[in-house]
């Protein structure tokens, strides 16, 4: 049996394994592979193989183990999951491509990545596989940057107070994880016993140094590609801004949206996904009482209706004003 020490809970799992039906076997993709919780569970029935991809080059140590307990049954990559396509999947049937968009509790406790505003030292939020960090945001963008950062990414109301403290502060000192902690929670008028007061800076900070939205993007129209017909499609979002492109995604591609009857037969695009539910799935009170952080989680899901490869989607354009901002980090 693999296990750590603290204990990792893969959010949604039952309800993961439910939809996806791993005991008819097949091959699975997970692009969130961390600590392995969903690979474990469908490694666990038979005539099942996971191919698995992580950015963060820490992953590979419990990848190894996989490898040595399930041999030619799993298959560790150290890519982002928009590198999809890189895997060259010609003969392979994919029947579920699932994306766990959270972190692991080793993640959050790593002081190196600095993904918690309780961390000390320098500003990090490098996942793996990265061009810049949070230092170089806070120190090299502009304030009129960092507050479209902060207000869009993290859907921060003090996000022009926030910035403007940060560009007083760094003209004195350089800012550290626990200065600009300590310093927003200086700035905001409006606290919250629930939740810290550098909750969503923090957020937007990894957002942005992760290229988070591209990624979800370029990382959904990929496994939309590559699955087979009846394949399945499952994203676990933790944030409103990743629900909103996911959800966006899925209804826009799917059997479910809005198209005029009086629409010419031949004019009409060709379907791509079955959504079963357009409401999210969320945790149970089980659940979150065992793994508070799953409070947040949302699963949505579709199912492909055929095998066809390209297709139109309008989901850049729909959201190309966030990605104008996250460009924003290619002068860095």
């Amino acid at each position: 049996m693999l296990s750590d020490a603290p204990k990792h809970y893969p959010v949604l799992l039952d309800e993961i394994i439910s939809i996806i039906t791993p005991q008819h076997g097949g091959t699975f993709i997970d692009c969130t592979f961390g600590q392995g919780g969903y690979t474990e569970k469908i490694l666990s029935f038979k005539n099942t193989q996971v191919i698995a991809l992580d950015r963060d080059i820490e992953s590979k140590k419990k990848a190894e183990k996989f490898q040595k307990k399930f041999g030619q049954r799993f298959i560790f990559k150290n890519k982002r999951f928009s590198q999809l396509n890189d895997l060259k999947l010609k003969d392979v049937n994919v029947r579920g491509v699932i994306f766990d968009l959270g972190f692991s509790y080793l993640q959050i406790k790593d002081t190196k990545k600095g993904l918690s505003f309780n961390s000390e030292g320098e500003l990090n939020m490098k996942m793996g596989l990265n061009t810049f960090s949070a230092k170089d945001v806070i120190n090299k963008l502009s304030k009129k940057e960092l507050e479209l950062i902060f207000k869009f990414f993290g859907e921060e109301r003090e996000a022009k107070k926030i910035s403007s403290k940060i560009d007083i502060e760094r003209n004195k000192k350089q800012i550290d994880t626990k200065t600009l902690a300590k310093l927003i929670d200086g700035v905001k008028s409006r606290k919250s016993f629930k939740i810290h007061s550098a909750t969503k800076t923090f957020q937007a900070l990894r957002i942005f140094v992760n290229k988070e939205i591209s990624e979800l993007i370029n990382g959904l129209i990929s496994a939309a590609k590559i699955l087979d017909k009846g394949g399945i499609l499952l994203v676990v979002t933790f944030n409103s801004l990743e629900d909103k492109i996911v959800k966006y995604f899925f209804k826009s591609l799917s059997e479910n949206k809005s198209v005029s009857r009086y629409m010419p037969k031949e004019d009409k695009e060709k379907i791509l996904f079955k959504l079963l539910k357009r409401k999210p799935i969320i945790p149970t009170e089980k659940e979150t009482t065992i793994n508070p952080p799953s409070r947040s989680a949302k699963l949505r899901y579709v199912i492909k209706k055929d095998n066809f490869y390209e297709f139109k989607t309008d989901i850049l354009k729909k959201f190309d004003f966030l990605i104008q901002i996250e460009n924003l980090g290619n002068k860095l």
